[in-house]
C-alpha cells in the first residue's frame, strides 16, 4: 500500500515519538485520517463509546481493546478468573481440580481477594479463619500505589468504611469498590528485599487467543528490607514495589532505579535454587499468564482494530510460587534509567513491528500472525 502512515499519540513519551519518526511516519492530529493512535486508557473510552464513538476504518488501529478493563481492573480481573475456574470445573476440565481442602491445585494464582463493600461478609467470614493474617486493600481503579493500605484488624476495616462514608466521594458508588486481597507476607527475598516482576504480554487478538512474551521484562525492589512486623504495616517503602511510591525513599538510586533485568534474576534463581526449580517457575508465569487471558476471552471485545501491550506484575514467594497481582492497561513508558529508556524504547518497536507490519499502512483485515523474524524480543506463548 502507498503512503506513509499518519499517527497520534495522546500520550507525550519520546520512547514512543522516537519509534514513529524512526520509520518516517507522519504526525497527524486527531480530527485528521489517522491510521494509527496510540492512545491514553480515558481515550480509547471515547473512540468505543455509545454516544460519541465512531467507526474505525480498515486502515486504522490503536493500542487497546474497547473493555481491556476487564483484565486491568482488579476487581473485574479476579471476577473473572473466579467464573473462568467455575467454568472449567463445570466442564469437568483436570485444570480444575481440588485438593481435599478444596484448593485449586493449578488455578490457585490469584491471592484470595474480595470486593469491598460488596462482599464485607464474605471478607470478615475468611478474616476469622486466620485472624493472625495481613491483607491488603487497593482502590479498584488507581495506579502507581495510590490509595493501598495495609491491615491486620477488623477495627481498621471499620474505621475505613467509616472514614469514606463520610469523603466527598459518595456521589459516585464507583469509585468506592475496592479489592482487600490476602497479603503475601513470605515473599521471595533477595538482598532481604521485597521485589515484583513486571512482565510485558502483547496479545493481538483474543479470538483466537494470539500473545507474547517480551523477553526484557525487569523485577522492580523495595529500597527498605521486607519484615513480616506489624509495625512496619504503614511503611509503604517495604511493601510496595511501585517506582512512583519508591523513587520518594531516601535509599533510591537513581542510577539503576531498584530494578533488576528478568535475565539477572534467572542467573541469581538458577545459582541459588538450582536450575530445574528456575525454569518451573518461569514456565509457571507464562502458564498463569495464558491462562488470565483465556479468562477473559470470552467477554473482551475482539475489535480486529485493536492490539494491546499489557503489564503483568507478578510476585514470588519464598516456596518459589508466583502470584498474579494485577494487569496494567497503560504500563509506564516513562523512564527513569538510562537502561529503563532503552527497554522500553525497544518494548515499543517490536510491539509495532507485531501489529503493524513492515511499518505500512494498517489493514485490519490480516491473520495477525507475523512471521517469526520480526518477533524481535517477543516470544510466543
Amino acid at each position: 500500500m502507498a503512503g506513509k502512515v499518519k499517527w497520534v499519540t495522546d500520550i507525550e513519551k519520546s520512547v514512543l515519538i522516537n519509534n514513529f519518526e524512526k520509520r518516517g511516519w507522519i504526525q497527524v492530529t486527531e480530527n485528521e485520517d489517522w491510521n494509527f493512535y496510540w492512545m491514553s486508557v480515558q481515550t480509547i473510552r471515547n473512540v468505543f463509546s455509545v454516544e460519541t464513538g465512531y467507526r474505525l476504518s480498515d486502515d486504522q488501529i490503536v493500542n487497546h481493546f474497547p473493555n481491556h478493563y476487564e483484565l486491568t481492573r482488579k476487581d473485574l480481573m479476579v471476577k473473572n478468573i473466579k467464573r473462568y475456574r467455575k467454568e472449567l470445573e463445570k466442564e469437568g476440565s483436570p485444570l480444575a481440580e481440588k485438593d481435599e481442602n478444596g484448593k485449586y491445585l493449578y488455578l490457585d494464582f490469584v491471592p484470595v481477594t474480595y470486593m469491598l463493600p460488596a462482599d464485607y461478609n464474605l471478607f470478615v467470614e475468611e478474616f476469622r479463619k486466620s485472624p493472625s493474617s495481613t491483607w491488603i486493600m487497593k482502590p479498584c481503579g488507581k495506579a502507581q500505589g495510590k490509595g493501598i493500605f495495609l491491615i491486620n484488624k477488623l477495627s481498621q476495616i471499620k474505621k475505613w468504611s467509616r472514614d469514606s462514608k463520610t469523603s466527598s466521594f459518595v456521589a459516585q458508588p464507583s469509585k468506592e469498590a475496592y479489592v482487600i486481597s490476602l497479603y503475601i507476607n513470605n515473599p521471595l527475598l533477595i538482598g532481604g528485599r521485597k521485589f515484583d516482576l513486571r512482565l510485558y504480554v502483547l496479545v493481538s487478538t483474543y479470538r483466537p487467543l494470539r500473545c507474547y512474551m517480551y523477553k526484557l521484562g525487569f523485577c522492580r525492589f523495595c529500597t527498605v528490607k521486607y519484615t513480616p512486623s506489624t509495625s512496619e504495616l504503614d511503611n509503604m517503602f517495604v511493601h510496595l514495589t511501585n517506582v512512583a511510591i519508591q523513587k520518594h525513599g531516601e535509599d533510591y538510586n537513581h542510577i539503576h532505579g531498584g530494578k533488576w533485568t528478568v535475565s539477572n534474576l534467572r542467573l541469581y534463581l538458577e545459582s541459588t535454587r538450582g536450575k530445574e526449580v528456575t525454569g518451573k517457575l518461569f514456565d509457571e508465569i507464562h502458564w498463569i499468564i495464558v491462562q488470565s487471558l483465556k479468562a477473559v476471552a470470552p467477554v473482551m471485545n475482539n475489535d480486529k482494530h485493536c492490539f494491546e501491550c499489557y503489564g503483568y506484575d507478578i510476585i514470588i514467594d519464598d516456596k518459589l510460587k508466583p502470584w498474579l497481582i494485577e494487569v496494567n492497561a497503560s504500563p509506564s513508558l516513562t523512564s527513569s534509567t538510562a537502561n529503563d529508556r532503552i527497554l522500553k524504547y525497544n518494548l515499543i518497536n517490536d510491539t509495532l513491528n507485531i501489529a503493524v507490519p513492515n511499518g505500512e499502512i494498517p489493514d485490519c483485515k490480516w491473520n495477525k500472525s507475523p512471521p517469526k523474524e520480526v518477533l524481535g524480543n517477543y516470544e510466543i506463548l
